[in-house]
């Protein structure tokens, strides 16, 4: 704080109340999200996803956020349906209800991009018939359908909910958020009213 700057201060504060001036100065050094804004957020996008589409699981809401929380701490199938107490399948069904597909799903199947592209392409297709193209296990077959349902479902939405979990959950992107937020709250207090002198 240079001299002018410290003398500007000494004034104000003797005719403003020296405590509320603190704690307005507190109050106002940038704000970062809460877990609880964060928590509400993520509950309120399930509930959204919920009344928006079918799901096919019996999760509830909150085994769905505790699902897409251990989904983007990198957590496999199995390890979710341990935290959930539940099977691997319910928790494959339960991703795809909200629209958090794996580049390798369906979970063991081993089925390349180019097998999904043929189901999406032959989405009028009955099971059984794809089963014989494709070589591949009737419930294999379908598992690939509700994949690409799911994919389907999510890009008709434009991947907004995804996103905003994305927006919510992804670490890298969380710190960018919270920065920027606080950076910019900041600057607006610290700037307000500034006079601005620039020589072109």
């Amino acid at each position: 704080m240079d001299e002018k700057t410290e003398a500007l201060r000494d004034i104000f504060l003797k005719v403003a109340d020296e405590e509320t001036v603190t704690e307005s100065q507190e109050e106002s050094r940038g704000s970062v999200a809460g877990e609880d804004s964060s928590e509400q957020r993520l509950s309120d996008t399930i509930v959204e996803m919920r009344e928006k589409f079918d799901f096919e699981t019996g999760l509830s809401d909150e085994q769905l956020q505790r699902l897409v929380r251990c989904f983007y701490d990198g957590d496999d199938d199995e390890t979710i349906a341990a935290e959930l107490s539940v099977s691997p399948d319910t928790v494959f069904r339960g991703r795809l209800d909200v629209h958090l597909v794996r580049d390798d799903d369906p979970p063991g199947a081993s089925v390349d991009e180019e097998t999904r592209r043929l189901v999406r392409a032959q989405a009028d297709t009955d099971d059984e018939t794809l089963r014989s193209q494709l070589g591949l296990a009737s419930d294999t077959v379908e598992k690939i359908r509700a994949v690409v349902d799911a994919e389907t479902r999510s890009r008709r939405v434009s991947h907004r909910f995804r996103t905003t979990f994305e927006e919510l959950l992804t670490d890298a992107d969380l710190s960018t958020q919270h920065v920027a937020a606080a950076h910019r709250d900041g600057l607006t207090e610290a700037t307000e009213d500034a006079e601005v002198d620039v020589d072109f």
